[in-house]
């Protein structure tokens, strides 16, 4: 065994890229600012720098670890190099942390805090900048940029997007769009992968939170309000609650509490979405028309192939996502019902950033109403459970409304890569046995690979799938299609590594174990669930007799 020496204290080496690896498995947390396991090494805030034994300073995180080092992580010199860095990146900072979207959860915050950085020494002499807001999902402030380039190489190498970059030199550096342009004149998707990278609030979600209280507080208005499967194993991170852990009960118990009149599941329309889509996959193996058949659940992955690779638009589903279906849902059953004059708000509370510019798009209003009102990111409702003097930890675990709180577990694994997949395959293949379904979920659709492949048998035919997640992969994929290298049947796209629960609305930081909790914590509402087939949900059943009669198309599918 190879070892190096942190601190006086042997660690064994065990293949890992780089010294900082090794020091964060020693149990010591080196403050970083651009390093990201996921992506490549830039080495520029200089802030896990480390002393050896002959006093040479480095990063860590660019160092390749070797047998026989040793190596100090908090010597003075360190000490005062870190807390050095940290006045200077304040000195071009916006200070205004009390009012700042970012106050609570900015790492610059917290490591001058960690620190004892207790004032600055010079003055701020930067231009100040306006602010972009021009994008539905984020707004982009560069007062509030320390030039990391997490944000940058996020949107280049995990999501293939590359809309910004930096500009200028020197003092004058900037992280922008080319040609300084605005984010809404881009191919930003929407996805907000940058925002959960932002160690600052140099990039925040764009709010609709006061919008939402205005609504809840209008007697005028009947305010629906639907959660999204990711959302419940995320939503409890800021209130001390295990990561993971389904807090879907006592999200319902402070919704209510909040105001909102009524509370249902973005899983229900997901069983919907399972039922429509099964279905037109089954139609288009048979005409061999349009394959493969792409998912559309993803708003982020629908703004790219448009953006990009508009020829593939009409292998993509019809299908509304289950947001969208649920909307419409919600506001027919509003047009249907003349005891209640009130005016139908519908809320959703979602995972992701791009679903706010989802609910925009004009195939989502129906006969010239908007389907879905606003979105609540996770973060959002967050904000707004603290604003109202709620402790969600100490909510009783409360059950959602019905008829629309009633879901299978096959809808709620939409919330992580492979889910859609394996809630299509299960309605297929129409069986609930345990056998069956284990089956299902070996042959290939669970895991967080940026792309797998698997084939299913569906009576006589042979199904080719794929399952993608994270954008840079999804444009390999149709690189490969469009050059006839690979044949795929049913293809299922989610713009965000691991999916929903990684999602651009969601609390941060994500690391490695708190991806892992949540991942778990989907499969486990499925385990829990009594019922496994989105047909075998009774009220889905009904609906089908009932409100959606005759207008399937037009509530739960878009023309192209």
């Amino acid at each position: 065994m190879k070892y190096i020496t942190i601190n006086n204290r042997k660690v064994p080496l065990e293949g890992e890229k780089n010294l900082l690896s090794v020091i964060r498995k020693a149990g010591i947390d080196l403050p970083t600012f651009c390093y990201h396991s996921e992506l490549s090494t830039y080495g520029a805030c200089r802030m896990c720098v480390v002393e050896d034994d002959r006093g040479k300073v480095f990063a860590s995180c660019s160092e390749v670890p070797k047998e026989g080092m040793v190596i100090y992580t908090n010597t003075p010199k360190l000490q005062h190099h870190r807390k050095l860095i940290l006045e200077l990146l304040l000195a071009s900072h916006c200070r205004d942390c009390t009012t700042c979207r970012a106050n609570g959860t900015c790492e610059l915050q917290k490591l001058a805090t960690q620190l004892g950085v207790d004032r600055v020494r010079f003055e701020n002499t930067k231009e100040i900048q306006p602010l972009d807001t021009s994008s539905n999902c984020v707004v982009i402030d560069p007062n509030k940029c320390i030039l990391c380039g997490d944000c940058v190489r996020t949107c280049e190498e995990i999501q293939g997007v590359g809309v910004l970059n930096f500009a200028y030199r020197g003092s004058k550096m900037r992280v922008m769009p080319a040609f300084n342009k605005q984010m809404s004149e881009t191919d930003c998707v929407g996805c907000g992968q940058c925002r959960v990278v932002c160690p600052t609030g140099a990039i925040t979600i764009k709010s609709n939170v006061h919008s939402v209280w205005e609504a809840i507080a209008d007697k005028n208005k009947r305010v629906v309000v639907q959660i999204a499967p990711a959302v419940r194993v995320a939503i409890g991170d800021k209130f001390g609650i295990p990561k993971g852990e389904n807090s879907l009960g006592k999200l319902a118990a402070a919704l209510r509490r909040m105001g909102f009149d009524e509370i249902y599941d973005t899983n229900f329309g997901a069983d919907l979405t399972v039922m429509e889509e099964s279905k037109e996959l089954v139609e288009r193996l048979e005409s061999g028309e349009n394959l493969p058949l792409f998912t559309s659940c993803c708003p982020g992955w629908i703004n790219f192939c448009e953006k990009k690779f508009p020829q593939f638009r009409k292998n993509i589903s019809t299908c509304r996502s289950p947001q969208q279906m649920f909307g419409a849902l919600i506001k027919e059953e509003a047009r249907m019902n003349k005891e209640d004059t009130r005016e139908t708000i519908v809320v959703s509370i979602m995972p992701c950033t791009a679903k706010k510019d989802e609910i925009v798009r004009p195939e989502h209003f129906t006969d010239g109403v908007q389907d879905v009102d606003f979105v609540l990111t996770t973060t959002e409702v967050t904000r707004m459970i603290q604003e109202g003097g709620i402790d969600l930890s100490r909510m009783p675990s409360e059950s959602l409304d019905m008829p629309f709180g009633l879901a299978s577990g096959s809808a709620a694994i939409f919330g992580v890569t492979g889910g859609v997949t394996e809630a299509v395959l299960r309605k297929l293949i129409n069986s609930n046995k345990i056998e069956d379904l284990e089956q299902i979920s070996f042959c290939g659709v669970r895991g967080v690979e940026g792309v797998k492949e698997c084939t299913v048998q569906l009576g006589e035919r042979e199904v080719r799938i794929a399952i993608v997640n994270g954008l840079k992969s999804a444009e390999e994929i149709l690189l490969k299609l469009e050059k006839g290298e690979v044949h795929y049947d049913f293809v299922e796209v989610m713009a965000c590594k691991r999916g929903c629960i990684a999602g651009g609305g969601q609390p941060t930081p994500i690391g490695p174990r708190t991806k892992q909790a949540r991942y778990d914590g989907m499969y486990n509402i499925d385990k829990a669930a009594q019922i496994k087939l989105s047909n075998e949900n009774p009220i889905v059943q009904s609906l089908y007799e009932g409100i959606l009669k005759g207008k399937e198309h037009k509530l739960l599918h878009n023309e192209h």
